[in-house]
C-alpha cells in the first residue's frame, strides 16, 4: 500500500507541474513510515516501469509512467463527496458488477471497482463486453440510495452523460449517446454500461443498485473479435493516439460522484444533455420487441422518463424503455 501512496504523491507533484523533488522525510513523515521503507517503494515503482529520479538532499521526481490502472495513478486526481471511497483497483476480475455484487454486504455505500481486465465482462441482455488486459476501463460503483425502485430505473441514462463529461474532461473527446446505454464515437461503440440492482423480497425496498462501465481507451482495430470489428472502436482510434487510463478512471470517479448527488436530489439539467447528446434522435431505426420481428421507426426524441418516443410508418406513435426492447440503427452502428 506504501507503493501506491508514495505514487500517489510524485503524482500529485507532477499534476501541478512542479519541478522540485519531493523529499524522502516529507514522504516518510506523512505516511508515517521510515526512510529506508519510501526508498524500498520507490525502487519498487522503478522496478515497475515507472522512471523516478533521485538527488541527494533532494529527493525524488516522477518522470514518466507506465499505463496502469492503480490507486497511485487515480487517486491524484480525484475530487470526490460520495463515490470513490474506497476504491479497489484490481488487475483481473471476473466482472466488476458480479464482484460488487458479492461484497454488497460487507462494502459501503460508494464504494468503487476498477479492473484491468474482466475475464467474464457482461453487456445487456446477457451479451459478453469484450474486456482485454492492459487496454481498457472497467468500472463498477456500489450505490445504496434510500428510494423507491422504480426511481432508479433512469439511473443508466445519468451514467451515460457522466461517463460522455468524464471522456470529455480527461481527452477532450466528446462521444454521442446511442438510446440507451451505448456511447459512440465515429460511429463506432466505445462504451457499454450495464446497471444491476437488488430488491428486497418482503419489503421490496431496493438494497442496492451498481452501475457497470467499460470504455474501450487504447485498443486498436485488431485487438477486437471479428465479430464485433466493425462496430466497436475506442478512444486511441479517435484521438489517434494511446491515452491514460489512470486519468480518464479517475474523472469517471468524479463525474459519478456529481452525478450522483444530483440524482438522489432529483436535480441538475441531465435530461437536456442527455438529449443533446443523443445520436438515436432524428434517426430511421428498428424496434425489436422480444419474439416479434423487427419495426421500422422514427426516433422522434426522448421523453421526460428517459424513454424513446418513435414513429411507425402507419402514423402510430409509442414511447418504449430500455427494459422492453432494443432499437438498432438502419444506418451504421447508431
Amino acid at each position: 500500500m506504501s507503493k501506491q501512496l508514495i505514487l500517489a504523491m510524485l503524482k500529485e507533484r507532477q499534476k501541478e507541474q512542479q519541478k522540485e523533488y519531493l523529499s524522502g522525510e516529507v514522504m516518510s513523515e506523512r505516511l508515517g513510515i521510515s526512510r529506508a521503507a519510501v526508498n524500498k517503494a520507490v525502487n519498487g515503482l522503478r522496478q515497475d516501469g515507472y522512471q523516478i529520479e533521485s538527488a541527494p538532499r533532494k529527493g525524488y521526481q516522477l518522470l514518466a509512467s507506465p499505463d496502469f490502472l492503480t490507486k497511485g495513478e487515480i487517486l491524484p486526481w480525484l475530487e470526490i463527496e460520495q463515490v470513490g471511497e474506497p476504491l479497489l483497483c484490481l488487475d483481473t476480475v471476473d466482472s466488476t458488477n458480479s464482484y460488487l455484487k458479492r461484497e454488497s454486504q460487507n462494502l459501503p455505500a460508494g464504494a468503487v471497482l476498477v479492473a484491468n481486465q474482466q475475464t467474464e465482462g457482461r453487456g445487456r441482455l446477457g451479451r459478453l463486453f469484450h474486456s482485454p488486459e492492459n487496454t481498457g476501463v472497467y468500472l463498477s460503483v456500489l450505490l445504496k440510495p434510500e428510494l423507491a425502485p422504480a426511481r432508479a430505473l433512469n439511473l443508466t441514462a445519468y451514467v451515460a452523460v457522466a461517463v460522455c463529461e468524464a471522456i470529455e474532461r480527461a481527452t477532450g473527446l466528446i462521444p454521442g449517446i446511442k438510446w440507451t446505454n451505448d456511447l459512440v464515437l465515429g460511429g463506432r461503440k466505445i462504451c457499454g454500461i450495464l446497471t444491476e440492482m437488488a430488491i428486497e423480497g418482503e419489503s421490496g425496498a431496493l438494497q442496492y443498485v451498481i452501475p457497470g462501465i467499460g470504455v474501450n481507451v487504447n485498443e486498436a482495430p485488431e485487438d477486437f473479435p471479428e465479430e464485433i470489428r466493425p462496430v466497436a472502436g475506442s478512444l486511441a482510434m479517435a484521438a489517434g493516439r494511446k491515452l491514460p487510463r489512470g486519468r480518464l478512471a479517475a474523472e469517471m470517479i468524479n463525474s459519478l460522484d456529481r452525478m450522483y448527488i444530483s440524482w438522489c436530489a432529483g436535480s441538475g439539467d441531465y435530461l437536456e444533455r442527455y438529449r443533446k447528446a443523443c445520436l438515436t434522435i432524428g434517426k430511421e431505426v428498428q424496434v425489436l420487441h422480444a419474439g416479434e420481428a423487427p419495426r421500422p421507426a422514427f426516433a422522434e426524441g426522448v421523453d421526460e422518463n428517459f424513454g424513446l418516443m418513435v414513429r411507425y410508418p402507419d402514423g402510430y406513435r409509442e414511447t418504449i424503455t430500455a427494459g422492453e426492447v432494443s432499437v438498432r440503427g438502419l444506418w451504421g452502428y447508431v
